[in-house]
């Protein structure tokens, strides 16, 4: 892989810039080594990492921290954080990693809106909040990514494409990252979720009231909540608190702040609420969180 610039953000994140030009539809690095070398980045691309053989090592996409297998797959979206650590992975087999890159204006506004295209238009969406795809995907697709990595010209192109619609339509796929981690609103198929995501994002910080967000609807609280639950898998408060706690982990990780006031700059009325509900969700307490982020500048 060609070396890239990091320009520190916090002492744990940095902010990568890529060997991607403007000419470039997209670029594909396979390489193997020992361990991971690289720091908790970001970049304006989207990135695609297939990692094989890293048994315990450990994921870090958003404010998702999880051990992985010995095959992994993940899709991250512009700007979202992203990196994986070493942990307990000793490096003792070669570990196998393919990265393919490319810019978030590759298909076109007038093209991805097509139709045929909503599969890959939904991929890009979901990759704002990073997504994970099932080992048996990761075992299918290994050979092609290979062989994507040694493809030139308009060949490749074509592959690339077929590759992001069979990933686009492929079992398994799991979201990472909460709610507010997303940089581009996942909610444009729905101009009545858009508006309740937006009324939530302008006031999570603030008591909200199941009937108010209703009456914005002009809708009973039953039908509403029957239509969140439709479209977000969540009920309402699910909904709410994710939005809640998708500002608490992004404070926990960009600022200095203590756990209380990031517990009510958000939203939660009391500290064992917060605790109970970021555990929850988190597996851990924010404590917690915010020492395993922290950790992870410390392994490379």
């Amino acid at each position: 892989m060609q070396d890239v610039v990091m320009t520190p953000v916090r002492d744990s994140i940095h902010r990568e810039i890529t060997p991607l030009n403007e000419d470039d539809c997209f670029l594909v690095f396979d390489r193997q080594r020992s361990l991971f070398t690289y720091p908790i980045h970001f970049h304006p691309e989207y990135e695609i990492n297939f990692i094989a053989n890293a048994r315990g090592a450990r994921r870090v996409v958003g404010d998702s921290i999880e051990e992985i297998d010995d095959y992994e797959l993940v899709m991250v979206g512009p700007n979202l954080y992203h990196g994986w650590e070493n942990f307990r992975n000793t490096g003792k087999a070669l570990l196998h990693e393919i990265t393919i890159q490319f810019p978030r204006d590759i298909f076109g506004d007038s093209l991805i809106a097509k139709n045929m295209l909503k599969p890959i238009r939904d991929l890009l969406n979901n990759a704002q909040r990073g997504l994970s795809f099932s080992k048996e995907t990761a075992r299918q697709i290994e050979g092609r990514l290979t062989s994507l990595s040694q493809k030139r010209g308009f060949d490749s192109f074509i592959e690339f494409q077929s590759l992001l619609y069979d990933l686009a339509t492929s079992r398994g796929q799991r979201l990472l990252t909460n709610l507010s981690f997303q940089h581009s609103n996942d909610f444009h198929n729905s101009e009545r979720i858009e508006k309740i995501y937006n009324y939530v994002r302008a006031n999570f910080s603030k008591k909200i009231m199941l009937e108010e967000a209703a009456a914005l609807l002009n809708m009973s609280v039953v039908s509403f909540s029957r239509l969140i639950k439709q479209r977000t898998g969540k009920s309402f408060i699910e909904f709410v608190n994710e939005m809640r706690l998708g500002y608490a982990t992004r404070l926990l990780i960009e600022s200095n702040k203590s756990v209380s006031e990031i517990c009510y700059e958000c939203g939660f009325n009391n500290i064992s609420n917060f605790n109970r509900t970021f555990k929850k969700k988190q597996k851990c307490t924010p404590s917690e969180f915010r020492m395993n982020f922290n950790g992870t500048k410390n392994v490379f």
